[in-house]
């Protein structure tokens, strides 16, 4: 098992966990709320580039040149800024099994004190004190060591 994927079932663990734990937990298909209103351009590895890469791919021609012309035009993209890989009729990821890292820890992991995730997410945190956060310094740190991450369009130039 690579360590990418190590991440990823730790990751999965952690989610798993939490919406076992509560289960009106907003973040699940069907809520697009955070990839309709990015902060910037999702930053990926090498490494997860490569499996996003192959899921378009593996989409529909004419889907997945669709998808990449957005990624071209997320360079320029004002904030906040809607995912490319977004299906944005649909609501839902056209690459979901091969999403980045930070699209699967997003709403489930904190920063100390600071809850990473929507509005809705930060209102379920105040409610509910014995939720058990992923700790988002240590993924981090954990994705630093896969190598240097990059915006969507930079992989595709």
């Amino acid at each position: 098992m690579t360590p990418l994927y190590q991440i990823q079932d730790e990751v999965r663990a952690r989610v798993e966990e939490i919406r076992s734990a509560h289960g009106d937990w907003p973040c699940r298909k069907g809520c697009d709320e955070c990839c309709r209103h990015l902060a910037s351009v999702p930053l990926v590895t090498a490494e997860e580039w490569r499996l996003i890469a192959s899921a378009l791919d593996a989409l529909p021609a004419r889907i997945a040149e669709r998808v990449r012309q957005r990624i071209r035009g997320s360079s320029s993209a004002s904030r906040p800024v809607v995912c490319p890989l977004l299906d944005v009729d649909a609501g839902t990821c056209l690459v979901y099994e091969a999403r980045p890292v930070a699209c699967r820890a997003y709403g489930f992991y904190a920063e100390r004190r600071v809850v990473l995730g929507c509005n809705r997410i930060e209102s379920v945190s105040r409610q509910a004190t014995d939720i058990v956060w992923g700790n988002h310094a240590a993924l981090e740190a954990r994705m630093e060591s896969l190598g240097p991450a990059a915006a969507l369009f930079e992989w595709l130039e």
